[in-house]
């Protein structure tokens, strides 16, 4: 029976991320991470995906808030080098 229900589990979270259901950045993984965590700590496979999904969400986009920052950071840079290279050239 519980190998059963497993495959159903198993089975409805690749459906729902084929459909993009669980589209969100990091909730597939995190979803299987949770997953596998909550079974092995009580048998609660399903409340651990819920649970692993909203956290995967939530890693990713703090990484692609960090990234976005870091581009950001880095054309600021590359501006400002410009500028200093353009004004070096009008002295001359």
């Amino acid at each position: 029976m519980k190998s059963k229900t497993g495959s159903i589990v198993l089975t409805l979270m690749l459906s729902l991320a084929a459909t993009g259901a669980w589209a969100k950045p990091g909730c597939l993984k995190g979803a299987a991470v949770g997953a596998v965590g909550g079974h092995v700590a009580g048998k609660h496979g399903v409340l651990g995906a819920a649970a692993g999904c909203a956290v995967g969400h939530h890693m990713a986009k703090k990484q692609e808030k960090q990234e976005k920052q870091e581009r950001q950071q880095a054309q600021a840079n590359a501006q400002a080098q410009a500028n200093a290279n353009a004004q070096a050239a009008a002295r001359k």
